[in-house]
């Protein structure tokens, strides 16, 4: 029992080299893994795993697409603008550049920002056009430039991932990336998938409307107003139902079921109504008594009248008691696309997918490189060993030393199975710096404790190790402290490269260094 108290340290690194070897090839256990060493969701991360361990690999060891463009928009700051303001600002500013309020967003003056901004999301407005519809009526604007406000990009991430998590990429990943000069980048990773069908979804911003046209305005002109937003919807799903086909089935949240019923009802539509011909560029060529348009980006999916029953249902409250909207599609392919984009919401703003400065690579490329890191990886710990036996040219001292530094890395590939990190090049670079770094302070313990003379007591080694182990601390605090900025800055793969050093470091500096030592001195007393 003495024994295992003094060797405690050492116990603490077998146990959790027992623990990444279960996280590394034992099937299902990191969380979301299957039993064939996958991702439950089955998207391509799983199929990128290896089929003997538990690690997953991005694009440059698995082969897949990565894809980097800016956000299209220039957005005007310091704009003196209230919340009472935001949305007649919106349709203000949007009539005086002729475009659609979905492409005008107001940021109002709030608790999180102290100055109020203007975007625009559509390519084909300028600067000074955005300043001169402001000044028009009566705003000054601080600046205006290119680009978006945070809240839109941190919208962007969220709305891109959920998209992707709900689409044939579930294993993909979003973020923002800062490039020289300031300008952002939403960088899109899918292991083992082509860039098209990536483009395919982010071609599309997804927008779903739900108009009723009806002829209300002057002269028996025709009116085309919004009735459904999808901030008034709880639950989307699609089916092929018999007698409807497919469709999309929308339930109108309670709390404004009552107010759409209403809002159809005075539209005329309570009696039912016939469609006849409707045309969305000019809907005073529509003829009917009125029509309900379903719209996806800007394109008409259906024009159709209302059923003398679903119109009765909006009059005499029936809907508002089961509120379930029917929009029905050409198709199960189309149900699918609006369901997924109800589900996601719409993109707030599009991707210039013309500036895209990301990369695609082969699969079978991929695999080349996993195999070159591995060789590479090998040739560095055959390298170092080397070195150290030079040093040392005592077999009792190179093997543990190595095989400690080993550890380390086997500690860390467990910590990376049991988390799904997808590891890229520049992860397996820091692998490599974290053996370097190892074996030098592995190497500042053994000559502090064996250059400096007999060992003749527990006491005597304890202090030696003292003193060695505050230099490596030092060390390891200021590598940490390096590295810390490269790891909470969106800088890409050099992101990557200072999580694996920064975790390497940690593990060596609480783990593994500490149970050398405990080697190290049962070595050196025993030779007394």
């Amino acid at each position: 029992m003495s024994a295992l108290r003094e060797n405690w340290r050492i116990v603490a690194l077998v146990v959790l080299l027992v623990a990444s070897a279960t996280a590394l090839f034992v099937p299902g256990v990191p969380p979301g893994t299957s039993a064939d060493g996958g991702t439950d969701a089955g998207g391509p991360e799983a199929e990128s795993a290896s089929q003997l361990t538990n690690l997953n690999y991005g694009i440059q060891l698995s082969g897949g697409t990565r894809l980097r463009a800016p956000i299209v928009g220039i957005t005007a700051e310091g704009v003196d603008v209230q919340a009472t303001e935001a949305t007649q600002l919106e349709q203000t500013v949007a009539d005086e550049l002729g475009v659609d309020t979905i492409d005008v967003r107001v940021r109002p003056i709030s608790n999180d920002r102290q100055t109020g901004a203007v975007e625009v999301v559509i390519e084909n407005v300028t600067q000074q056009e955005l300043r001169a519809a402001l000044e028009a009526n009566g705003y000054q604007p601080d600046t205006v430039r290119d680009g978006v406000t945070r809240e839109t990009r941190q919208e962007m991430v969220e709305t891109i991932d959920e998209k992707l998590r709900t689409s044939a990429l579930s294993g993909a990943s979003v973020q923002i990336v800062n490039v020289p000069g300031g300008e952002h980048f939403v960088s899109i990773t899918a292991p083992d998938r082509d860039r098209e069908d990536l483009v395919d979804i982010l071609n599309e911003r997804g927008v779903v409307k739900i108009y009723a046209v009806y002829p209300g305005g002057e002269n028996g002109s025709y009116v085309r107003e919004e009735v459904l937003q999808r901030s008034q919807m709880d639950d989307i799903s699609s089916a092929n139902r018999e007698g409807i086909g497919w469709a999309v089935y929308i339930t109108v949240r309670q709390d404004a079921a009552d107010a759409f019923a209403q809002r159809m009802v005075d539209a005329g539509f309570d009696d039912g109504a016939s469609c006849g011909n409707y045309n969305h560029s000019d809907i005073q060529q529509t003829t009917g008594d009125g029509c309900l348009v379903h719209t996806l980006n800007g394109e008409v999916v259906t024009a159709r009248g209302v059923t003398p029953d679903l119109g009765g249902s909006f009059a005499n409250g029936e809907f508002a008691n089961d509120p379930v909207y029917v929009m029905q599609t050409n198709g199960s392919e189309q149900a699918n696309e609006i369901e997924l984009n109800l589900e996601a919401g719409q993109l707030p703003a599009p991707l210039d997918l013309s500036e895209d400065s990301g990369a695609s690579l082969d699969p079978a490329l991929a695999e080349r490189f996993k195999q070159n890191s591995l060789l590479t990886g090998l040739i560095a710990v055959l390298m170092v060993s080397l070195v150290v036996y030079v040093r040392y040219q005592r077999v009792e001292v190179v093997v543990p030393m190595v095989a400690t530094a080993l550890s380390e890395v086997f500690i860390l590939l467990g910590f990376v199975a049991f988390v799904q990190y997808p590891l890229n090049l520049s992860h397996l670079a820091g692998f490599i710096a974290v053996i370097g770094t190892g074996v030098d302070d592995l190497i500042i313990i053994a000559d502090e404790i064996l250059q400096q003379g007999k060992v003749e007591t527990g006491r005597v080694f304890q202090s030696r190790f003292r003193k060695a182990f505050w230099v490596i601390g030092a060390a390891a605090a200021t590598t940490i402290m390096a590295m810390s900025p490269l790891m909470v800055l969106p800088l890409g793969d050099l992101s990557g490269f200072a999580i694996i050093t920064i975790v390497g470091v940690l593990i060596g500096v609480l783990v593994t260094r500490p149970a050398y030592g405990d080697i190290l001195r049962n070595l050196v007393l025993d030779e007394d």
